[in-house]
């Protein structure tokens, strides 16, 4: 897809923003410049349009404790006053994963409609979002948006048709690969296997060492909102790397968790701070500039965190990587002038494949003919306070995963085999089978030294079951398994997963390509392969489980 260039960019609109008079090296630039000119900047705002302005930020890693509206010991003043103003969904859903959330986020499909059902895109696979998915940003596109990427990428990148600007992104600044070095961008896939990350456009981007990322992505989106002309409408996708490891941050955010015992904890808390600023820098531009009034701002983390370093779910069960309430329940709101009903929280049913039709229609564009969504349009929800669409999220179906050794066709009455891990929610029901991954309630770390061998214990090491249902509505924390007692329950979500796999296309997960190794690309993470030379997949795709009829329809309501 052709690269659109910036919608009124001209030295006459530099001027006339601002953009010449900004500082751009300091990171907290809200300090620089009195809250009450607000007012004034804003006079000179031009007649709204009719298309709203999106920004959407997403973390990575973030738990579901680590934000002050969930009574955490992490201080966001910025996030909750947001989300106060704004609508909190306490009813959200992510996957446990950085690229499978992603991908959703952008294609507005589940996991098994794309092939990447099975763990994330890593930096040596010839493997990227599939190329013939329209993504979000291409519909906004055609919609009339300028639309622009900042910061994690992870849907890989071994094709330059696979890159941000080739998949809907007029600009693209960031990092490509899954974890980077906060200051040196360095990237490794394993020892010895490292290289820089940070690319501008299609290019590298040298001579950025020793800049903080969180800092830096937020320079680059203040920037695009003061060269932009705000009459026109704009989408911006900042996906922070933060607060994913490795735990890094200006020390000057240290200091005020100094009181924190667990080190990991402290750090992890310092990092969760930098992006408070930096939201609240993006907000304060979005007004300078005369944006705000006309925008939508979206706040979702990208998975649950991780406990081991520093992240907390509490009081969910579980964490990072697994299908509990811990790995999949995400931190989201909405924080927009546009909204009916603001200042409320929202238990409507959202999932993140739902972003694309809803922000698509938002922006006036055409769904009619994107067959085989799997999100739906979830506005009227979230700005109006009416019932979701939505009525069960499949979570994933991963016939790669390690199998249960204790799972079996006839545990799953022939309907399913429970070897296979795989969730889904219906309505107040959630059922997990296969291994959902650990499965023990972690409360924070506020201790500085835990025993080595605490973090080893797993409560039930050898758990002999290989089927859970929660009533999620009643026992969010799901403490309290029901399978044995609601067997009838058990089977009609077990004929929704058969019914769901069904339709599952095969799993994309090709072997690491040698060719990838950063030293024969001058000493960065880029493509490798050209784009006329085909795809091998022989030995990457695997057969679908295989599904047995159940004397139910597959569609019977789960009651």
């Amino acid at each position: 897809m052709a690269v659109y260039a910036l919608t009124g960019f001209s030295l006459v609109s530099l001027l006339s923003f601002g953009y010449l008079s900004w500082d751009w090296t300091k990171p907290n630039q809200v300090e620089n410049e009195p809250v009450s000119d607000f007012a004034h900047k804003s006079s000179r705002i031009r007649p709204k349009p009719v298309q709203p302005h999106i920004i959407f930020i997403l973390t990575d890693d973030q738990g579901f404790h680590d934000i002050g509206y969930h009574n955490s010991d992490i201080r966001t003043p910025t996030l909750d006053k947001l989300a106060a103003e704004g609508v909190k969904l306490e009813n959200y859903y992510i996957q446990p994963i950085c690229t499978p959330s992603r991908s959703q986020l952008i294609t507005g499909r589940y996991q098994i409609h794309t092939g990447l059902q099975h763990s994330i895109i890593r930096s040596r696979q010839p493997n990227c979002l599939p190329l013939d998915q329209v993504t979000l940003p291409q519909k906004l596109q055609e919609a009339g948006y300028t639309t622009h990427m900042v910061g994690k990428w992870h849907l890989g990148f071994y094709k330059k048709e696979c890159l941000p600007t080739r998949r809907g992104f007029d600009t693209y600044f960031g990092s490509l690969t899954g974890s980077v070095d906060y200051y040196t961008y360095e990237s490794c896939d394993g020892p010895g296997m490292c290289g820089y990350d940070l690319h501008d456009g299609e290019t590298v981007a040298w001579g950025q060492r020793g800049k903080y990322s969180t800092q830096l992505y937020t320079q680059r989106v203040r920037k695009i909102l003061a060269s932009h002309d705000p009459r026109q409408p704009i989408f911006i996708f900042l996906s922070f790397q933060a607060v994913h490891t490795p735990l890094q941050s200006p020390k000057e955010y240290i200091y005020q968790y100094r009181e924190m015992g667990n080190v990991a904890r402290r750090k992890y808390a310092a990092m969760v701070s930098v992006v408070d600023e930096a939201v609240r820098n993006v907000t304060y531009a979005l007004r300078k500039y005369g944006y705000y009034h006309n925008s939508i701002i979206i706040f979702s983390t990208d998975n649950g965190g991780q406990p081991f370093s520093g992240g907390s779910n509490w009081p969910l069960r579980g964490r990072k990587g697994t299908y509990w309430e811990g790995g999949i329940r995400g931190l989201g709101f909405v924080h927009s002038p546009l909204l009916r009903r603001r200042r409320r929280v929202s238990k409507a049913l959202v999932h993140i494949t739902d972003w694309y039709p809803t922000l698509v229609t938002l922006a006036g564009g055409n769904i009619s003919q994107s067959e085989g969504l799997d999100g739906y349009n979830v506005w009227p929800a979230i700005s109006e306070g009416k019932e979701s669409p939505r009525l069960e999220i499949l979570h994933n179906i991963d016939p790669l995963y390690n199998r249960a050794k204790h799972g079996s066709w006839q545990d799953g009455f022939r309907i399913w085999n429970t070897a296979v891990q795989a969730s889904i929610r219906v309505g107040d029901w959630k059922l997990l089978t296969g291994d959902p991954g650990y499965g023990d309630w972690i409360p924070p770390q506020m201790l500085a030294n835990f025993p080595g061998s605490w973090w080893n214990l797993e409560r039930r090491t050898d758990i002999q079951k290989s089927v859970w249902l929660f009533n999620i509505t009643g026992d969010p924390f799901e403490r309290y398994d029901l399978s044995d007692q609601r067997p009838d329950v058990v089977k009609q979500l077990l004929a929704r997963l058969a019914y769901y796999n069904r339709t599952a296309i095969p799993v994309r997960y090709p072997a690491k390509d040698p060719r990838a190794n950063p030293e024969f690309n001058g000493g960065a993470w880029g493509p490798w392969v050209g784009d006329e030379e085909e795809d091998n997949w022989a030995g990457v795709y695997h057969k679908n489980i295989k599904t047995k009829k159940y004397s139910s329809a597959a569609g019977d309501k789960v009651i």
